[in-house]
């Protein structure tokens, strides 16, 4: 089986520069757009996310000068999709954002691709009972309470990637997708693997890793080896800013 290789960025907030060179014509014009200053910061840092995966990303073949070249516009799926001087680049990428923290997960076009970021938090009965098929619901019921904040954050993370990869978000059923299989609750910055059963048939894989209180997980169809960070490439390709 042939395997794909998988790329991933994480910025944070306090990375997004304050001006907005790096923005193109129309993307600016998006950001002035939002009244809210919490969701124009998000969707400024999930572009800033972005264009950094992309300007680093060593597989795309055309080029850009400058971020501002580099475009994320929503298919009608709402899945993001990448231009470059207003053409489609060759790629597929995947974008989320939780508390302040952003990751970007870069793959060639064609591939399956899903990402997400969430903080190791409480979840309520309720939202369990709401969420997770009633396998997911045992798993969270049989381990231990200490571990119990991490593995229903996985449990929903995982449902988050599967959905982005399948391009329908939460219009889908969460319980539609259930994680089957997991490496357990590993050390911090370890990549693990994970599977998603797709309506109790098709199995998607991926990965996941936590920091700290931080977890990541990645699902991309063809199965993916271990996501690389493209931060051990940004110094050697720092982003260009100026238009």
């Amino acid at each position: 089986m042939s395997l794909t290789d998988v790329w991933w960025l994480q910025q944070t907030e306090a990375d997004v520069p304050p001006g907005n060179q790096w923005l193109s014509r129309a993307e600016a014009d998006r950001a002035a757009g939002f009244r809210i200053p919490k969701r124009r910061n998000d969707w400024r840092l999930g572009r800033w996310t972005a264009k950094c995966a992309v300007s680093i990303y060593p597989g795309r073949e055309q080029g850009a000068s400058s971020l501002s070249q580099i475009e994320v516009r929503p298919a009608p799926s709402g899945a993001p999709e990448v231009f470059i001087s207003n053409l489609a680049a060759d790629i597929t990428i995947s974008l989320s954002h939780r508390a302040g923290a952003a990751i970007c997960a870069v793959a060639p076009a064609g591939v399956q691709l899903g990402c997400d970021v969430e903080l190791i938090e409480p979840h309520s009965d309720a939202f369990i009972r709401d969420y997770f098929t009633a396998e997911e619901q045992a798993m969270v019921d049989n381990c231990d309470e200490e571990e119990r904040e991490a593995l229903a954050t996985l449990i929903w993370s995982a449902k988050e990637s599967a959905l982005k990869a399948l391009r329908t978000g939460l219009r889908d059923d969460t319980r539609s997708v259930s994680l089957c299989t997991t490496g357990y609750l590993p050390g911090n910055n370890c990549w693990t693997e994970l599977g998603i059963r797709i309506a109790g048939a098709r199995l998607l894989s991926g990965w996941w890793q936590r920091s700290e209180r931080v977890l990541r997980t990645i699902v991309a169809e063809p199965k993916a080896r271990l996501p690389i960070a493209l931060a051990e490439l940004a110094g050697a390709a720092e982003p260009e800013t100026d238009f």
